[in-house]
């Protein structure tokens, strides 16, 4: 039982237990290849372990602790496990955890200048370290946000403020607003159109080619016949690495689009965009210079714990009149700061710079690079078998560390091929070794292999394949 005295947890008690959760942590990063990497927990069984109503006396911490091993691990999905291969990889690398160890312990508000002065500068400092690595122009301003789905919201409300769209007078007529996206588009895009009030009509979404990449001529189309129709197109959104194929739009043609439309470009390049820290593949960005608005998540394939996505926008005045609303009580005397809580919705905001900036400082330039370029080189050890293999084929370009394939029964009927695929990733996901996505392009049942944890070796990637070969075998 712990004290019933008033205050909070002693020093030396947190001393105490602050280090047996950080050898609990080391030994959990050591041991994870030992646990299935999806959870076996049966729907509802971690909620009926607990019990119905906190606990009326407080409990101590070796009890706490306790029921974490056996209540809550059960149910953890362990996505730090280098089988862990299913979606966009976070990896919580040992540098970023303790910057997020800092970071809680500090608990620090970053909302003014004031509040923390090092939480805004080293954020200034941090993205403009990340831009250079990256290869974007300067001058750009950044910001962390939670997520992409966060911070392609606030880049289309600076969009619209960009169009100087005003709220209209009740009753008067309105012309309707446009956004635009491939249809292999994320769907946060559809989300912020929604959530910005343009309702699901306000985003079009535009046909791919056959290397899923929006086609331009298409969009320029959209544009014009939506003009026709009276609606007012504001902006596109161009995606570098999608969701389901890893596709990359055409960006200059788009932006050549944009600049003739007058359209605010926003480069959707949450998983991507990184790979352009390898200096052979600077290319993959070829265009987004030209982009009013970028983000990128460091949280998806830089190592850093989740939740981080980076904004960068070469038009903060817009994006700050899109959210900029000061009140008495905010008020400061500074002149020339930053008060990041007038580009986005927030006023609580978390130190996350601490930890993107642990991680760019223990790893360099070198160490980023290396890491990304060996992900990439397994990732083409997956293509090739899946290309060399009588069972399975390729199913789309590998540009970065996603893989797009399935298992081929010839003359099947789609259908049955379709759900022999499902069983497939069904099957290998209970092994328990590896942990697989999968997606459908075109009405085609498709599996998903993503190598983004840094404790991934090739010997994990070619146990996968062996998994996938053995199971189809038997089935």
């Amino acid at each position: 039982m712990k004290s019933e005295a008033a205050g909070d947890m002693s020093a030396e008690e947190f001393r105490r237990y602050g280090h047996m959760v950080v050898d609990r942590i080391a030994r959990y990063l050591e041991e994870v290849e030992r646990s299935p990497v999806l959870s076996r927990a049966a729907p509802g069984e971690i909620r009926a372990s607990l019990p119905k109503a906190a606990p009326r006396a407080g409990e101590g911490m070796h009890d706490i602790l306790a029921d974490f091993e056996t209540k809550i691990l059960p149910g953890i999905t362990h996505w730090n496990h280098p089988g862990f291969m299913a979606y966009f990889a976070i990896t919580g690398s040992g540098p970023g955890i303790l910057g997020e160890m800092l970071t809680a312990g500090l608990n620090v508000n970053g909302m003014l200048w004031r509040g923390s002065p090092a939480a805004t500068e080293l954020e200034e400092v941090t993205l403009d370290w990340l831009r250079q690595l990256m290869g974007l122009p300067n001058p750009l301003f950044g910001e962390i946000t939670d997520t992409a789905s966060s911070s392609t919201l606030y880049a289309l409300a600076a969009a619209r403020e960009f169009a100087a769209i005003n709220p209209p007078e009740i009753g008067t007529a309105v012309r309707p607003l446009r956004v635009y996206a491939s249809s292999e588009a994320h769907s946060s895009v559809d989300k912020a159109v929604m959530t910005l009030g343009l309702g699901a009509a306000g985003i079009r979404h535009i046909p791919v080619d056959d290397s899923f990449r929006m086609r331009a001529d298409l969009l320029a189309a959209a544009i014009a016949e939506d003009r026709a129709g009276g609606a007012r197109p504001i902006a596109v959104v161009g995606t570098v690495g999608t969701t389901g194929t890893t596709a990359i739009d055409p960006i200059p043609e788009i932006a050549d689009i944009c600049e003739r439309e007058r359209l605010w470009l926003h480069v959707d390049a949450s998983y991507a965009g990184v790979a352009a820290i390898v200096p052979e593949k600077r290319h993959v960005l070829a265009g987004v210079e030209r982009a009013h608005s970028l983000v990128v998540n460091p949280h998806k394939w830089l190592f850093v714990p989740i939740d981080c996505s980076v904004l960068y926008t070469r038009e903060p005045d817009a994006l700050k009149a899109a959210f900029s609303l000061p009140l008495e009580i905010l008020r400061t005397p500074e002149p020339g700061v930053t008060n990041l809580m007038d580009y986005g919705m927030s006023l609580g905001r978390r130190f996350r710079a601490l930890k993107l900036w642990f991680v760019l400082r223990y790893f360099g330039e070198d160490g980023l690079a290396a890491r990304l370029r060996e992900h990439m080189r397994l990732a083409q050890i997956v293509a090739r078998w899946a290309e060399q293999s009588a069972a399975f084929e390729l199913c789309a370009p590998v540009e970065f560390s996603t893989v797009v394939f399935r298992y081929n029964l010839p003359g099947a009927e789609p259908e049955a091929a379709n759900a022999a695929n499902a069983k497939l990733l069904r099957l290998v996901n209970e092994s328990g070794e590896v942990f697989l996505s999968g997606t459908k392009i075109r009405g085609v049942q498709v599996l998903r292999l993503t190598i983004g944890n840094l404790r991934t070796t090739e010997q994990h990637v070619l146990r996968a394949l062996e998994l996938l070969e053995r199971t189809a075998e038997d089935i």
